[in-house]
């Protein structure tokens, strides 16, 4: 596995792109050699799949904290990840539905005006919310496989838990308790009060705090009693339904040390979003390839 490096960034009318890739080469040509008289012959053996990681607000240090989470990632050579932080329009922190709503204005503006995503097989949409810019994506560009990371945490969260066991989300403030539970019955087609969605858990804190907004030990302090709150439901794993959580995984896991001791704490599935959506992605687009034809 090798490092990752950055590439300078790019700015497209407001909106960054910062591209992050292995220190390998994406791709493989195999040249085949035959005597001095005889052509040479190149083989293109591998594709590259290139993912954009679509962050909607405009904070620039919560595009650094996804990409510091995504380091961590061990993805297969062929494998590029670029990140976009939206123009100065978009709000900084994303808290309630105007806000949303807002964010997804101005990316689909930006988006369609430089027309980057030509240039990606998939994108995740880094906000924790039912975001417009899923489907309107999906519906402007269908060559692309397109996902959230609040969609990749549902996903991930049923795949991985057995049949009879919970899963929660650990958000920020009090809009998206009703907002993402909705959400997930609608992605789910359920609503039934027994079904494996435990519910959600708010810090009272907003997506900046977790970004120097707020002192780290208030941080800390707020996301382990919303943790020990989700835990008391009983659950098998926890989503932090927040881009902005991204590296906190380690307090939450702590929360479930204390509470249900070592073994549990190392079996407790800590699910974040943006890696859930990574890896989605990767076999969204080996799929595409697969059952569809170009």
């Amino acid at each position: 596995m090798g490092n990752f490096t950055q590439h300078e960034s790019l700015d497209l009318a407001g909106a960054v792109i910062l591209r992050i890739h292995l220190d390998f080469g994406n791709h493989l040509d195999i040249s085949r050699d035959y005597d001095t008289t005889a052509t040479m012959s190149t083989a293109f053996v591998r594709r590259t799949t290139k993912i954009l990681i679509l962050n909607p607000n405009c904070s620039a240090s919560m595009t650094h904290g996804v990409e510091e989470a995504i380091r961590g990632i061990n993805l297969p050579l062929s494998t590029e990840i670029y990140t976009y932080t939206a123009p100065p329009a978009s709000p900084a922190s994303i808290n309630d539905g105007d806000d949303v709503q807002q964010s997804a204005d101005v990316v689909l503006r930006n988006l369609q005006e430089t027309g980057i995503l030509k240039e990606y097989d998939a994108v995740l949409v880094a906000c924790y919310s039912v975001h417009p810019l899923v489907h309107l994506i999906q519906e402007n560009w269908p060559h692309l496989a397109v996902t959230g990371i609040f969609e990749a945490s549902i996903v991930t969260s049923l795949s991985l838990l057995p049949y009879q066991e919970n899963w929660g989300i650990v958000t920020t403030g009090k809009f998206w308790e009703k907002h993402l539970s909705d959400g997930v019955h609608h992605f789910v087609g359920s609503e039934n009060s027994n079904s494996r969605f435990a519910g959600v858990e708010t810090t009272g804190l907003n997506a900046g705090d977790f970004h120097g907004g707020v002192d780290p030990v208030v941080v800390r302090q707020k996301l382990c009693e919303a943790t020990k709150r989700l835990l008391d439901r009983g659950v098998q794993a926890v989503v932090m339904g927040c881009a902005g959580m991204a590296g906190l995984e380690d307090i939450i896991r702590s929360v479930a040390t204390e509470g249900r001791g070592e073994e549990a704490g190392k079996k407790l599935l800590v699910i974040d979003g943006v890696k859930a959506g990574v890896g989605l992605l990767e076999q969204m687009v080996r799929n595409k390839r697969m059952f569809q034809r170009s």
